[in-house]
């Protein structure tokens, strides 16, 4: 299996950095509390003085967004949703230990990361622009398409797995209490990007690591190296298989 931008998304958005890593032996059991209260702690730091608007990660995506023909203010970014919902709410959610960790990391970094059960994603997975025929599954689950010419995640089965590039994910590939191998992608587009999308790889790494008995692989891909392949598990009986 293997993740990867299409050249068209590298040559049109040259400033985009970005991380992908692979988490095998996930579980829904795992305590992530004093994590999430560390990031939330940075994210809290970060808003003290002004609103995630104000952050230069979030400004460079609603300049991408804008570009992309997208009004700004009425699709944000995934990571300006949870800070805007975490600014005004003071939390976020529990969903699920993995969910729950990836979205304080991108509080603390204000960088949009997507996590997906390799176990939905069908033989690879490409950020690439919509024919418009692509399946895309809410996660209230409601089926829609994206629109041609839109930025998306497509899989070979024809999935989709995100909308608008970093807006939103898809019901289909969510994480669950039965998923075993994720892929983790975080994406940047503001100028420190090359420095932060890294920095963000390692810290959940190493927060993965900690939390788990997981193999983690990682990868900063480019427009030279754009392509992250990895093996895919086994799973035993009364696993989701890949499909």
């Amino acid at each position: 299996m293997y993740f990867q931008h299409l050249d068209e998304i590298w040559s049109e958005y040259p400033e985009l950095v970005a991380g992908a890593l692979v988490a095998t032996g996930i579980t829904a059991d795992a305590v992530v509390e004093p994590r999430i209260e560390a990031f939330n702690t940075l994210a809290k730091a970060r808003l003290a003085a002004g609103t995630e608007s104000d952050l230069p990660e979030i400004q460079a995506w609603r300049r991408t967004f804008s570009r992309m023909g997208l009004k700004p203010t009425r699709y944000r970014c995934a990571s300006e949703s949870l800070l805007r919902r975490f600014r005004k709410e003071g939390a976020l959610p529990r969903i699920h230990p993995l969910v729950d960790l990836c979205n304080a990391v991108s509080l603390a970094f204000a960088i949009p990361v997507a996590a997906l059960d390799v176990a939905r994603v069908s033989g690879h997975l490409e950020v690439r622009r919509a024919a418009g025929d692509e399946n895309y599954l809410t996660l209230s689950g409601e089926p829609e398409n994206p629109e041609p010419g839109e930025v998306t995640f497509v899989d070979a089965a024809g999935h989709a797995h995100a909308r608008r590039w970093t807006n939103r994910q898809s019901g289909h590939s969510a994480v669950r209490d039965t998923t075993r191998t994720a892929l983790i992608i975080a994406e940047g587009v503001h100028s420190s990007a090359a420095k932060d999308v890294p920095d963000l790889i390692a810290t959940l790494s190493d927060a993965l690591s900690s939390t788990w008995p997981t193999t983690v692989r990682t990868a900063r891909l480019s427009r030279s190296a754009p392509r992250f392949d990895f093996a895919v598990p086994s799973y035993g009986a009364g696993d989701e298989k890949q499909r």
